[in-house]
């Protein structure tokens, strides 16, 4: 019997074709279903969230990450998918340096002549991997907080302070706070980032974990990485080679993949595609998750709506 269930095991984990160094697998080893309909359901999910507190009525969600890791280019696209069309309003860069310098907060909103929704992506000057300077650790907490107000220009000269910021919110509300962190990785820098950054990544989790906000993370630009996602997203979850980068991203983050979604932001494309789109909207989904946890965590100790970091 033993050997009749290896045999099984092995030839059901045979891949149906080859790659150099990139077998794909038989099976998805995450179950996603790329129809219409499911984009459908997960638009229809995501515009009528509401945050389970009766003192906020937006979730917000910081995209933390390195320059160039996709933060802003997945706002742009999430925006897409509802606009039904590729749009970018959120600022995009190519530079070495981040083009993202203040705080900046984008509500997502629903299909067309629909009310936006119950989340808000916010934006932030990327972090430093120890080439280029970026958002400190101490500017990072504040945002987190809620004692940043929007429009920050973040200056590593410059931290926040009560007494340097114009704005500076003293006593946040649970609505000024940040709920949930969506950090984002290149999956094409996996393999070269600093080895800071993974320090930076272990001291960011740490400080944010203390203030019961619960991490998630996205891997961008999957379809740079492999021949399959790149000619068809849908490839994603049969493929060892994103397995093995999804992998490393969780050692360099300091997470389990679970916490992982890899997606495909829109960059030249004139057109939306549904498996990217899908892939987008279970990232969203899988955020709006975490920071409902947050609401289930730590409603309770704002009974007032204020309170006091």
């Amino acid at each position: 019997m033993g050997t009749t269930a290896s045999s099984t095991e092995k030839k059901e984990d045979k891949p149906l074709f080859t790659y150099p160094g990139m077998p794909r697998l038989v099976s998805q080893w995450r179950n996603v279903e790329w129809t219409e309909e499911k984009k459908t359901n997960l638009m229809k999910a995501i515009s009528s969230y509401s945050p389970r507190s009766r003192d906020v009525t937006k979730a917000r969600v910081l995209l933390l990450g390195p320059v160039n890791s996709g933060k802003s280019s997945f706002i742009s696209s999430v925006q897409s998918v509802f606009n039904g069309r590729v749009t970018n309003r959120a600022m995009v860069g190519s530079s070495t340096t981040s083009f993202t310098k203040k705080l900046q907060s984008f509500c997502i909103h629903g299909q067309k002549g629909e009310d936006a929704s119950g989340l808000v992506l916010c934006d932030i000057m990327g972090l430093g991997d120890g080439e280029t300077t970026g958002v400190s650790l101490h500017d990072v907490l504040s945002v987190i907080k809620g004692h940043v107000p929007e429009g920050h220009k973040f200056s590593p000269e410059h931290p926040v302070s009560l007494s340097e910021t114009v704005g500076y919110v003293k006593r946040p509300s649970l609505r000024d706070k940040i709920h949930c962190v969506a950090f984002v990785v290149n999956a094409t820098k996996i393999l070269t980032y600093p080895k800071v950054l993974t320090t930076t990544f272990q001291h960011l989790r740490e400080h944010i974990s203390d203030l019961g906000v619960h991490q998630v993370a996205l891997l961008t630009h999957i379809d740079q990485v492999s021949p399959e996602t790149a000619k068809d997203v849908s490839m994603v979850y049969k493929s060892q080679h994103i397995r093995g980068i999804m992998d490393k991203a969780g050692a360099l983050l300091g997470m389990s993949t679970s916490y992982i979604i890899p997606v495909r932001n829109y960059s030249s494309e004139l057109d939306l595609d549904v498996n990217a789109d899908v892939l987008l909207l279970s990232a969203v989904d899988h955020i709006l998750q975490y920071a409902d946890l947050f609401f289930q965590d730590n409603t309770s100790q704002y009974a007032d709506g204020i309170v006091d970091m």
